[in-house]
């Protein structure tokens, strides 16, 4: 065992310098405050507020999606994943990583050559607006709701280790702290602040995450067979931690249905597709998105090799012994590294990682509210502009509260298991009638409506009704509570169908056909971008 192994086992949170880490993380905090007020001083109208005045170019839209993707279930979650579990963990990284290929393939340039603000305005360009809008602002909620549980989980597991706190109380308030300054950041920035962020918020991450893995590998001697020869004679699972199985070898169908949900999860969620309304015209969604695929599958190759070796430097009872449990695993490893400097500027990235994300999706669940329920529904297209983001803001302050009571709930969860339930209700709820929107001429109004609702419902029922929620000691509820019923962890092989199925029989059953020359007109607009959103609006 070498001198980092041995540092590694006797790592405990207290060795940490708390004022070095705060010092660093304040640092980090000032910066990205410093971004978001002077980029939200050019917030004049709805569509700079929404979707930055669609004026960020391929390469910088490219690094925005990445941020926006990358979230702390990527950094945190996945190399907690893969150092505790092994081969099953780096499902996680395939998961996503494909999942944006289907994302890129069948939906992104369509929804961005159709749409103006939000899914919403996709899913009824050619349905009726009140009930279409109405369920797709639901269904955007929900999955909001359910990423940013997986961030605070992420952002109280994180300040926690960098404090040393370890109880409850101490994590609430963290996760309440994180909570006001992800309103903030939108408050005053808007779309392009939270943009700029995710911008520098990528580059940080994809950077401090290259020099880790370098420096790994560099202990081993650059060979990736070290690596796991090493991670095995530390783990005690042996061998096992490198074949499949380790986690979801007692039940198949359960890895079987995350792998549905984290496949088809990406083409569904509203605030990665929302990136797509930031940029002028198709040509620049299209290099964004080349950008955004080179700069997610590195970082992806990259947690491998931080997952195997957080496991042969850290060792898994370490770090489920940490205060975040498995989502301690990268900043454990940068203490094992670097020391306590390396951790706080490890740290400090993983949390400007949840701000920018948050934000984001904080953004997206607040314009959707305001565009489609307050603009579309209740003022029926009518409203004034200004009084649209006026809701939105006072939308986002709601959000922040409701995700910081959620968060303090969820403590303790591994947070990449946490996102793949938001992408279970996204490909639930929202792929089916996105699909069938852009490729489906006959599909209806009812067809829409139940598949949105239907989805949603089931995959937020089969959530509360599986281990997830009661049962187990890794439940929300602890062992002492059970009211399951759904043996599977995630509801993806159920929900999923199920919304697919529900939006065909609604339009075969339906009466009411609708405008065949709106599906004309929307097929040729999203394959050709003619009669799209332009930069500025005139």
């Amino acid at each position: 065992m070498n001198a980092l192994q041995i540092l590694a086992t006797t790592v405990k949170p207290v060795e940490n310098n708390p004022v070095l880490n705060i010092s660093i993380f304040l640092a980090f905090v000032a910066v990205t405050l410093i971004i978001v007020i002077r980029s939200g001083r050019n917030n004049k109208t709805a569509a700079d507020y929404y979707a930055g005045g669609r004026s960020f170019t391929g390469p910088q839209n490219g690094f925005a999606i990445a941020g926006d993707y990358l979230s702390a279930a990527s950094f945190l979650g996945i190399v907690g994943a893969i150092a505790v579990t092994g081969y099953d963990g780096f499902m996680y990284s395939i998961g996503f990583l494909v999942a944006w290929l289907v994302a890129l393939l069948l939906v992104a340039e369509l929804m961005r050559n159709t749409a103006k603000f939000t899914m919403a305005d996709v899913l009824s360009f050619r349905l009726k607006q009140g009930p279409v809008r109405m369920a797709a602002a639901t269904t955007t909620l929900a999955v909001c709701f359910f990423y940013l549980l997986a961030q605070m989980a992420g952002a109280g597991g994180l300040v926690s280790l960098l404090l040393g706190i370890n109880d409850k109380l101490g994590q609430s308030i963290v996760v309440t702290v994180v909570g006001g300054l992800m309103i903030v950041y939108v408050l005053v920035g808007g779309m392009k602040g939270t943009t700029w962020v995710q911008i520098v918020k990528a580059f940080l991450l994809i950077i401090g995450a290259f020099a880790m893995t370098i420096w790994v590998l560099a202990i081993n001697g650059f060979s990736l067979s070290n690596l796991l020869d090493s991670a095995v004679a530390i783990s005690a699972s042996g061998a096992d931690i490198l074949a499949p199985g380790l986690k979801y070898g007692a039940n198949p169908l359960d890895f079987i249905s995350l792998a549905l949900a984290l496949v088809l999860g990406t083409a569904g969620l509203p605030h990665v597709l929302m990136r797509f309304y930031t940029v002028p015209t198709a040509k620049e969604a299209r290099r964004s998105v080349v950008w955004a695929i080179w700069l997610i599958g590195a970082f992806y190759i990259f947690t491998l090799v931080l997952g195997f070796g957080a496991a042969s430097l850290v060792g898994a009872d370490t770090i489920e012994a940490a205060p975040g449990g498995v989502n301690s695993a990268a900043p454990l490893l940068a203490l094992a590294l670097g020391g306590p400097l390396l951790l706080g500027f490890i740290s400090a990235i993983a949390f400007a990682t949840i701000l920018a994300v948050v934000a984001g999706i904080t953004i997206t669940a607040a314009t959707s509210f305001a565009h489609d329920i307050y603009g579309s529904v209740i003022k029926k297209g009518k409203g004034n502009p200004d009084d649209e983001v006026k809701v939105a803001r006072r939308t986002v302050v709601v959000i922040g509260i409701l995700a910081i009571a959620g968060g303090i709930g969820v403590q303790g969860q591994n947070i990449a298991f946490l996102v793949a339930l938001a992408f279970a209700v996204a490909a639930s709820a929202n792929l089916p009638t996105i699909l069938y929107s852009l490729f489906w001429r006959r599909f209806t109004t009812r067809g829409a409506v139940w598949s949105m609702y239907g989805g949603l419902s089931s995959a937020v029922l089969l959530i509360i009704f599986s281990p997830v929620f009661s049962g187990t000691d890794t439940s929300m509820f602890g062992a002492g509570v059970d009211f399951a019923f759904f043996p599977l962890s995630n509801p993806g092989i159920v929900s999923i169908p199920l919304g697919f199925f529900l939006g065909w029989l609604g339009s075969v059953t339906s009466t009411v056909k609708e405008s065949p020359k709106l599906a004309a007109e929307m097929a040729v607009r999203s394959l050709t971008g003619h009669g799209a959103e332009k930069a500025v609006e005139h």
